[in-house]
């Protein structure tokens, strides 16, 4: 077992720990915070007890959080800030308020706390995880969602909030003893630091980071951005204020740096790394015979704090933020959970006396019972709401579709089909565009002002009311390959005259097309193909050169895609004709070096 002074053994248990328990946890869809409280859980002395209570680790792991807080900084810019500012000190502003009034209130009355430790209870609780939140919604791709983009502008929040809160506990843990009124020395210390920090940030930090940007060594930037946030940190420690603060003031004196991505990017992994190790620390620290000597107590804190927090959050989301009923409860169940600075100010709380150890414990484990729970109901809530989610209404002047004879008639207004439609309105062509995401139709009419209406071009009638019969060409720029064959085989069925282009996912999808009639184009081939002429331009090939095995690749790919398009259904003749074209093409780059070489000076030009 390994012991306080044995910091190598016990840092290869939390690794060791992490890497087992991370992993299984994300594998059923659970997310790493929990992944990471699982594993401290396991290792500590409630269970297998195979890692001590290693005080420098713990030390060590509450850097996680301090470099959370300077990457929480760094997102802070002004201009970001004002332009969420309705939704950050808003909606962020009344949830913290609101849920932290209604907990700190059932604190008083239920649990007969005083007036200071409710404060605590009530904002404490308020917050919810931000690692776990936002890492729910990214998982779910449901980051730029409306319930998505209203979680983050809330959590934004209550990382600031964070701060003041942890300065509180000790204010108010003071009452009327010797602390409750700090010295005049210790009050200019802490300006003093804070003064440090913030004329530092604005007048040396930019010059120093651009010295070292200059030697082009990355582990010397890296060591530089580590040496800001930690040195930050210890200077107002000495002061007697939070690590915390000093760190967010660093990150927040940058965040209009023109370093700021790169000193992101150094961070992420240490803050990343060492936040699970907080996380692992908070499991091993987690009372599991309280929990087993009174299940009840824990179950129902539990209960309590997702009842409160979960309706709280949906009503706040509906008349607040202006979400759906659906979207509002999927706000709630992601941000229901307690939060990760719960940890940091409920220690702070026990250590300056606020509320006793067992009271501790109980937050601590309801805490991390809530966000147990939370990934279930994420699942159960995921498939039950899809199933009642209402469609979206389509307004009636997306519906009506009015065109005067259009030349070109688009199917799909994602990222090929935006392209296609501003080329033709540059070029003063009538078209029509067709789309069936009325979020695509608002932002194809409110950035462009582009011709694009809500209709499957899949149904007969949505096709004649878009005057197809006039067109010359019809595009097919959908994402699918499947809705792409079927639209390709009606129009063509429908209206034999008109030129089809398609959007093609890969060679077989280019084959199917061809086959009805349309001219396939590969969504990613011309790309791919300009990639490959800078690559060869870098790697020493004259712009002539490249050109040339560029041309010489497209008119054989060409050749070689029609070739087998007899043969598109037979495998085997498939593999055949793939391992002849290669071996023929290395013999066409060969020829060309060698007649560019046999001519140096035309090659050259």
């Amino acid at each position: 077992m390994p012991h306080d002074g044995n910091l190598l053994s016990a840092a290869v248990v939390f690794l060791l720990a992490a890497v087992l328990a991370v992993p299984l946890a994300r594998r059923l869809q659970l997310g790493a915070v929990l992944g990471y409280l699982l594993a401290g859980v396991a290792i500590g002395p409630a269970v297998l007890g195979v890692a001590g209570n290693s005080q420098s680790l713990n030390h060590l792991s509450e850097l996680g959080v301090v470099l959370l807080l300077f990457i929480i900084g760094l997102e802070l810019s002004p201009k970001r800030l004002w332009v969420m500012r309705r939704a950050v000190f808003g909606v962020g502003l009344a949830q913290v308020v609101i849920t932290g009034c209604v907990i700190g209130a059932v604190a008083m009355v239920a649990f007969d706390q005083s007036l200071n430790s409710a404060i605590i209870l009530g904002l404490g609780l308020a917050l919810s995880s931000t690692a776990f939140g936002l890492q729910s919604l990214a998982e779910r791709h449901e980051l730029q969602t409306p319930h998505g983009r209203l979680a983050f502008a809330i959590l934004l929040f209550q990382d600031i909030a964070a701060i003041p809160l942890i300065a509180l506990v000790p204010m108010l843990a003071g009452g009327s003893d010797q602390h409750a009124t700090p010295s005049l020395n210790h009050a200019l210390q802490v300006l003093g630091s804070i003064a440090v920090v913030v004329i530092g940030g604005r007048y040396l930090l930019r010059p120093v980071f651009r010295v070292v940007a200059r030697t082009g060594l990355q582990e010397v930037s890296t060591a530089t951005a580590l040496l800001v946030v930690i040195g930050t940190a210890w200077l107002m420690d000495l002061a007697g204020v939070s690590m915390a603060l000093g760190a967010f003031l660093a990150g927040l004196l940058l965040a209009d740096s023109e370093y700021r991505h790169e000193l992101e990017a150094q961070i992420e992994p240490f803050k990343g790394l060492l936040l699970g190790l907080f996380f692992i620390t908070v499991g091993m620290g987690a009372n599991l015979g309280l929990l087993l000597a009174e299940p009840a107590t824990v179950v129902g804190l539990t209960l309590l704090l997702l009842g409160l927090k979960l309706p709280l959050l949906a009503l706040l989301g509906r008349f607040g933020g202006g979400l759906s009923i659906v979207s509002g409860l999927r706000l709630g169940l992601v941000l229901a959970t307690g939060g990760e600075f719960a940890f940091v100010v409920f220690k702070l709380g026990r250590d300056n006396g606020l509320f006793d150890a067992r009271l501790h414990d109980l937050l601590v484990l309801a805490i991390t019972l809530s966000m147990a729970v939370t990934p279930l109901l994420l699942l159960a809530a995921g498939r039950l709401l899809r199933r009642t989610e209402p469609p979206r209404p389509v307004p009636d002047a997306y519906r009506n579709i009015d065109t005067e004879g259009p030349r070109v008639v688009i199917a799909g207004m994602g990222r090929m089909g935006q392209i296609v439609a501003r080329i033709l309105r540059a070029q003063g062509i009538p078209f029509v565009a067709l789309d069936t995401s009325v979020e695509s139709i608002e932002l194809s009419r409110s950035l462009s002002e582009l011709p694009v209406y809500y209709g499957d071009p899949l149904r007969a009638e949505i096709l004649r009311a878009a005057k197809v019969e006039q067109a010359e060409y019809f595009v097919i720029a959908t994402n699918d390959p499947e809705t792409n064959i079927k639209t390709a085989e009606l129009v063509n069925r429908l209206y034999p005259h008109l030129k089809i282009i398609a959007r093609a996912r890969n060679r077989q999808h280019v084959h199917k097309l061809t086959d009805l009639g349309a001219d396939a184009v590969r969504e990613t081939f011309y790309s791919s193909l300009e990639m490959s002429r800078r690559t060869l331009v870098g790697l020493g090939l004259s712009q002539a050169q490249a050109e040339s095995r560029i041309s010489r690749f497209q008119a054989h790919d060409q050749a070689v895609l029609r070739s087998q398009h007899r043969v598109y259904d037979d495998t085997a003749r498939i593999i055949q004709s793939n391992q002849e074209a290669r071996a023929e093409l290395a013999r066409l780059f060969a020829a060309d070096a060698e007649r560019e070489a046999a001519q140096p000076d035309e090659a050259g030009r």
